[in-house]
């Protein structure tokens, strides 16, 4: 039985610069980073990026931290507007671009996974014409893409659900390298089925995983033990789905406590796993072992 490799994201060391930030989560004890580019953290759109790339490679390797490329920041592309433009946007070519920018610095930092997702659709944007643009994105990104593509259903989004990332991918052709980022928090969030479910029935789709406590009803990204999520089953259904990848902590809103924030995290999350991990042992294996 494969523990979990547990991992923390850079957009909740939004005040340190990242290889500062690297360092921090590498200290604590986690495997990976969920790398969000954004000003001032590998920004795609920086002159001299090649080179830092190439720096941030380097040290992700001295640190033997793996990692996933995240494409959430706020207000990289547009100053005014959170999140936009989006490739349901008039403008989404220049998301398209991020997107590919992405992928290419995905693939020079080796990364596991390029994540993304679908946006908020624009009330001038009929859901119609929404959709055909996601679609169309969606596909153009995966013909140009090296590394695997992980797309996250997030809530108030297009795709909002595992259903409605199936009905996208269905729409795609299936494609091989269109996988799943998979939000723990979402699932107890807005998803029909507990937790472990979720986690089960997407099992062999994942790419990529976050995690973070949450509320019924209510999208906010909460240290663990704040929400409702209990978390040995979590992690006992990602070991039982045979998830390998990252499983890496999401608090966009932490950046103000980050070191305290990832050292409480990842002590929650390795008693969790403990826990998991006794529960899935083999009784026979155990009565071997006395």
């Amino acid at each position: 039985m494969t523990a979990p490799r547990f991992g923390y994201g850079t957009n909740g060391f939004g005040c340190h610069r990242l290889p500062d930030a690297l360092r921090v989560i590498a200290g604590l004890g986690y495997e990976g980073v969920a790398l969000t580019l954004d000003h001032g953290h590998l920004d795609p759109y920086a002159p001299g990026l090649a080179r830092e790339v190439a720096a941030v490679a380097d040290l992700l390797r001295d640190l033997r931290l793996a990692v996933v490329v995240e494409t959430g920041a706020r207000y990289l592309l547009d100053p005014w507007h959170k999140h936009a433009p989006t490739l349901l946007h008039d403008e989404r070519e220049r998301r398209l671009d991020f997107l590919r920018r992405a992928a290419a610095i995905g693939a020079d930092l080796g990364a596991e996974a390029v994540s993304f997702w679908a946006g908020v659709r624009p009330p001038s944007v009929p859901p119609g014409t929404a959709w055909e643009r996601l679609v169309d994105g969606c596909a153009r990104l995966v013909e140009s893409a090296t590394v695997p593509l992980g797309f996250e259903p997030e809530p108030g989004m297009l795709v909002e659900t595992v259903a409605d990332w199936h009905r996208l991918r269905d729409a795609l052709g299936r494609p091989p390298g269109f996988g799943l980022t998979l939000d723990i928090g979402h699932c107890r969030c807005l998803e029909p089925d507990p937790v472990p479910d979720c986690v089960i029935a997407a099992g062999e789709h994942l790419v990529n995983v976050q995690i973070d406590d949450m509320r019924r009803g209510v999208h906010e990204h909460l240290e663990f033990g704040t929400g409702e999520i209990d978390f040995p089953p979590v992690l006992a259904a990602l070991a039982a789905a045979g998830y390998r990848g990252l499983v890496a902590v999401e608090l966009p809103r932490h950046s103000h406590a980050a070191p305290d924030v990832a050292a409480r995290s990842i002590d929650h999350l390795r008693a969790a796993w403990e826990k998991a991990a006794v529960d899935l042992r083999d009784p026979a294996e155990e009565e071997e072992s006395r």
